[in-house]
């Protein structure tokens, strides 16, 4: 009888977590149980489902077949018990990843499978590091080959004799400990001593380090480097394109440790946008968010929307605080019907829209006298607003409003509060000059955290970090508490925010 469980092969990819492809990503949110390899990229792994069981099964040296026995054995077990198991591996399944083992293994064991192909280590290498695998004048031909073979075979599979000039373009896995020898045996079997030859190291993430030369020199220069595993040896003309077609180890960004000290759930969008300019956020949340202390006065509110002219919302926290107590109360987008919405920021708009509520009016400009301002013709003697916002805030927008005439009720709709004892501990050891280069500041609540976390050293320990500011108000109190902001944000939005990180380097700005 077939097993009633199934398992998934899933290719994650070279290593960029959104290299992998929509079908694998779907087949991970599924999964009960996920078998993971060392190169799988923590974000993959934040995609699946609450409550499925995360396991690492990564090689670890001289171990190699107790593991894989290991690996097979939860494999089978697991799909027999009705589970849905995802083994997600680096690379592709197929390609020198022993996924075919696995996938055999499964066949004869009656457990149903399926298996998801995932982008090559060599597209991406080559790819990121502007390099090309193939190109009409230089190459038309590649060929793929390990330099670690099984363990089993008494003697090497490869006839480099044929290797060595099959191909134009020569791509060699897992080769780093053997590059000496294998330079010399393509020379020795015909292929030109100044072929251009190119070693990747973690290819397609900010930690990627390319060093190029010839078959000759290129140990040598490797070596030199200090590159090590994982790295790909690509051989061939194609090499000499890169200087035309890097793109990604060119940004301003790229390779820059950049400390983000938002909130968790807010944390990701941040990420991601220097992901997208080839930097390596590192999470270090200095404030998580908690409901308030009484929930009364926002559940009042929320059954009260009826009696509001307008309701100001300030952030997407907001958004998500507010509509979390609504559907508590059995309530949708319906209840706002009879007042209008101010969206502070685009986040926030973008936040209300998710709920289905498009805002009557987003101020351009978000400090206090600018959404009085967009409000004024508006607002009529008595004018009763809603302010859902964080449980300790300024008073400048509600005092500003109310002497429009405005009656305005500041209701909380959460708490910020500082890191937990254990997660200020790690966010210590992450503030070192030689391991981050930037830290971002996206509110004063961070900034003041830090240096909280940081203790009586703060100021000394960030003097040589370069620090970032996303407004006005922010960079003030870090200027406050003693620290140097290389520069602030013009707008208050993470894409800013970005933006100036990234002009900043541009610019040549960094102190060297």
């Amino acid at each position: 009888m077939p097993a009633p469980g199934k398992v998934y092969l899933v290719g994650a990819g070279p290593g960029d977590p959104e290299l992998i492809t929509a079908r694998g990503l779907r087949r991970l949110r599924e999964a009960d149980l996920v078998l993971y390899d060392a190169l799988v990229h923590p974000d993959q792994l934040a995609a699946a489902k609450p409550g499925a069981e995360l396991v690492f099964v990564g090689k670890r040296a001289r171990r190699v077949c107790e593991r894989q026995a290991q690996i097979n054995a939860r494999l089978i077990e697991a799909a027999r018990s009705g589970k849905v198991v995802v083994r997600l591996k680096g690379g592709d399944p197929y390609l020198f990843g022993r996924g075919s083992e696995e996938a055999e293994l499964l066949a004869h064991e009656g457990i149903p499978f399926e298996v998801v192909p995932g982008v090559p280590s060599p597209l991406a290498a080559t790819a990121y590091a502007g390099l090309s695998l193939t190109h009409r004048n230089l190459a038309s031909s590649v060929g793929y080959v390990t330099a670690t073979e099984s363990v089993e075979k008494d003697r090497t599979a490869h006839d480099w004799s044929k290797l060595a000039t099959a191909t134009q373009t020569l791509v060699i896995f897992m080769g780093m400990r053997k590059l000496e020898s294998l330079m010399k045996l393509l020379i020795a079997y015909g292929r030109p001593a100044d072929t251009p030859a190119a070693v990747v190291q973690w290819a397609s993430l900010p930690q990627q380090r390319t060093v190029v030369g010839t078959v000759a020199d290129i140990h040598e220069r490797a070596s030199r480097a200090g590159l090590h595993l994982p790295a790909i040896t690509i051989i061939g003309e194609v090499v000499r394109l890169r200087e035309s077609l890097r793109w990604f180890d060119s940004k301003p960004l790229f390779g820059k440790r950049v400390l983000i000290t938002r909130a968790v759930q807010q944390a990701g969008s941040l990420a991601q946008l220097l992901r997208d300019e080839a930097a390596q956020p590192i999470l270090a949340p200095t404030i998580r968010l908690e409901p308030p202390v009484d929930l009364g006065p926002l559940r009042d509110a929320v059954s009260h929307f009826d009696c509001y002219g307008w309701i100001l919302f300030t952030s997407s926290n907001t958004v998500d605080a507010v509509f979390t107590q609504m559907h508590r109360a059995g309530l949708d987008a319906r209840a706002m019907c009879n007042a209008k919405v101010c969206a502070i920021g685009s986040k926030t708009r973008e936040a209300l829209i998710r709920h289905g509520v498009a805002a009557d009016l987003v101020p351009e400009d978000a400090r206090a006298e600018g959404i009085v301002e967009a409000l004024r013709s508006e607002l009529t003697e008595g004018t009763r607003i809603l302010l859902p916002r964080a449980e300790v805030g300024r008073e400048v927008l509600p005092d500003a409003l109310r002497k429009q005439g405005a009656e305005v009720d500041v209701v909380p709709a959460y708490r910020t509060l500082p890191p937990e004892p254990r997660e200020a501990e790690r966010i210590r050891a992450l503030v070192d000059p030689k391991e981050i280069d930037a830290v971002l500041f996206t509110s004063s609540s961070t900034v003041q955290n830090l240096v909280d976390v940081l203790g009586d050293g703060a100021t000394r320990q960030l003097a040589n970090v370069d620090l970032f500011s996303i407004g006005p108000i922010t960079t003030q109190t870090a200027e406050t508490l003693g620290l140097e902001i290389r520069a602030t944000s013009p707008e208050q939005t993470i894409e800013s925010l970005v933006a100036t990180l990234r002009a900043y380097y541009a610019n040549g700005d960094a102190v060297a």
